[in-house]
């Protein structure tokens, strides 16, 4: 798999998509004067604690209120509040833990006002971005995060990820690991550790441990609600969290942007630093690489597939619900396994939205009945491989009675929602339809259907004359590339009392044909 990393950057913002073998999976986009986002650690000030919610609400400099539940606390947290509590006020000098006597855990189902009171500082972490009406999300169990290790604080432990499956190399990371890292603080090894060097691990360690005394040095009589260290620019900490073997290009559009991920990518992928290039074409980044149009595709209500089949999607604030219907053209013979087949292809399509949009939350999802158990079963497998590619975490159930699938995907920001309606041109601007670029591509989904269901026909299509203009232009134009592609002329007329969108389909009697 090929994967590639587009960025648009403008004076406002930073728009990032991936695309994983041409197909647009994810998109980020980062407002140039946003200040809050996940990993960004601050001190805040607890402003009231609720006994009814077991949490508390911190300011963190937000607008609203920051929520900090009792369960995000941290086992921790007594010696975090000890160490900031003496670093405030000046008695610590020395960040590092060599010397720092850690504290008993607190109890998991403790209350949040034994362990915090109103008005006294805390160091605390952003775990998921303002959403709609509510504040950030915050934890006090503080890490800091690199390419190859996650760094915490106040214990010992080393994990390693459970996607290195070598026993060697799980042993070799470990024992490694152990040997480098400072006393009381605690490592999570990454995937991508997995065949480094020990200098590399060595380097990220130092870099990891000089963040940690960036924080404590600002922390000496500093005043709360305050920022103490920044999570990298969107880009940046995508590379640093996503990057793999399959990465064969990044294409960045601002110069100074592609200097920063160049140096990035020298700095702590050297081997892969040729990746990055800096785009100089005429035409807009994304409308050069075809993700504006992957955008107005896959984003609104509905969502069409090649076969013709399609999936609605619906968001409330309890839960997105996802339903599956396959179109006019499915195939008669073999109804079960078609149905199978239009569900497949719906599983795909929706773990590509899901990551897509970055819904999270509970999803439900009505796929067509099916009875056959295997049918089932291979659809529930299937899923789960769709979505091994998802870096959110996520729970799939089976297929209820009903066929119903619920799915749970971890919430960290907004959802992406982008409006690709555009104003109608028949009734300016009375109402709405989907996008005009994407009329060619209902055009050749409906000659598909037609060559499959009545391949010995011959077929004129009619469209407005703007639109058989486009079609007949170049060399060679979309017409000779459908004769190329079907091996059948398929003759275009112009119809003057056709709106732009409209177009219709006759047999050889020049009797129209109904495509639903």
């Amino acid at each position: 798999m090929n994967t590639e990393l587009i960025i648009n950057s403008t004076p406002t913002q930073v728009e990032i998509a991936i695309l994983e073998d041409n197909k647009l999976v994810e998109i980020h986009r980062q407002k140039a004067n946003e200040n809050f986002s996940v990993g960004d650690i601050f001190l805040g000030r607890v402003t009231k604690t609720v006994s009814g919610l077991n949490a508390a609400f911190v300011n963190i400099g937000h607008e609203k209120e920051a929520f900090l539940h009792y369960s995000d606390l941290g086992p921790k947290l007594a010696s975090l509040k000890k160490y900031v509590k003496q670093s405030l006020a000046g008695a610590r000098t020395n960040p590092m833990l060599n010397d720092f006597r850690i504290e008993p855990d607190i109890i998991k189902t403790g209350k949040i006002t034994d362990v915090l009171k109103r008005g006294e500082p805390i160091l605390v972490q952003i775990l998921k971005e303002p959403i709609s009406t509510k504040g950030p999300r915050l934890t006090s169990e503080i890490t800091i995060p690199g390419r190859y290790m996650v760094l915490t604080l106040f214990n010992s432990n080393i994990t390693v990820s459970r996607k290195i499956s070598n026993q060697e190399e799980r042993k070799r990371l470990h024992l490694l690991i152990e040997s480098i890292k400072p006393r009381n603080f605690g490592v999570i090894i990454r995937t991508a550790a997995e065949g480094k060097k020990a200098a590399d691990l060595h380097d990220e360690m130092s870099m990891l441990i000089n963040k940690w005394k960036k924080i404590h040095s600002q922390l000496k009589n500093a005043r709360p609600p305050i920022k103490l260290l920044s999570e990298l620019d969107k880009p940046i900490s995508l590379l640093r969290d996503i990057l793999t073997d399959s990465f064969n290009r990044i294409v960045v559009n601002d110069k100074a942007l592609y200097a920063s991920i160049k140096a990035f990518m020298e700095h702590r992928v050297n081997e892969k630093a040729d990746i990055v290039k800096l785009y100089r074409g005429k035409k807009p980044i994304f409308e050069a690489f075809g993700i504006n149009r992957q955008i107005k595709a896959a984003f609104g209500k509905t969502a069409t597939m090649k076969s013709g089949a399609y999936i609605v999607i619906e968001s409330t604030e309890a839960m997105h619900v996802i339903d599956v219907n396959s179109g006019p053209k499915m195939a008669k013979k073999d109804q079960a396994e078609a149905v199978l087949a239009v569900n497949l292809e719906a599983a795909k399509e929706i773990a590509r939205q899901l990551r897509l949009r970055d819904i999270g939350g509970l999803i439900v999802i009505d796929f067509i009945d099916m009875r056959d158990p295997q049918h089932r079963k291979t659809l529930y497998q299937k899923m789960i491989e769709y979505m091994k590619n998802d870096r959110a975490q996520h729970t799939i159930l089976t297929l209820s009675k009903f066929g119903l699938m619920q799915i749970t995907r971890q919430r960290t920001r907004p959802a992406v929602n982008i409006d690709t309606t555009e104003m109608c041109p028949v009734c300016k601007g009375t109402g709405k339809v989907n996008s005009t670029t994407l009329l060619i591509d209902d055009i050749e989904r409906d000659i598909e259907y037609l060559m499959n269901s009545r391949p010995a026909d011959k077929y004129t299509l009619q469209v407005h004359p703007f639109v058989h203009a486009y079609i007949k232009k170049g060399i060679p134009s979309i017409q000779m590339k459908w004769y190329m592609k079907y091996n059948r002329w398929i003759k275009v007329t112009p119809n003057p009392e056709f709106h732009v969108l409209q177009y219709q389909f006759f047999d050889k009697h020049n009797d129209a044909i109904r495509m639903n």
